[in-house]
């Protein structure tokens, strides 16, 4: 994974291009390719390919769009998404991507406690 803590030197360190997140290895028995965490957060870079198979997380997340269009479904509410677009699903919440295009893919950042933050 990507530099943490005080390793973090140099632009590169503070910049993730897609083009690294598509070359990114998804490690065995996970979805989604790690690209940088920091604390609490992971940052991980998700492409997935005619379903979408995950299950809730323990942590909230925030979704941004890279690149596709489609519909995102937390806890039975659809939502139109396009490249740009940030979506947000709280931690346990069931979600997923429905109906999205093959060049769908997205940054994936995972954050705080587990069971989510408090509003």
């Amino acid at each position: 994974m990507g530099p943490k803590g005080k390793d973090r030197e140099g632009p590169e360190s503070w910049r993730f291009t897609v083009a690294a997140g598509k070359a990114a290895p998804i490690p065995e028995g996970a979805r989604s390719a790690p690209i940088f965490k920091h604390g609490s957060m992971v940052l991980r870079y998700y492409a997935p390919k005619g379903v979408d198979r995950q299950t809730p997380h323990d942590q909230d997340e925030l979704y941004v769009i890279a690149s596709g269009r489609g519909l995102f479904v937390v806890d039975g509410a659809h939502h139109p998404f396009q490249p740009g677009d940030v979506l947000f699903a709280p931690a346990r919440a069931e979600h997923r991507f429905e109906d999205f295009t093959d060049d769908f893919a997205t940054w994936v950042v995972f954050y705080g406690p587990k069971g989510g933050e408090k509003p």
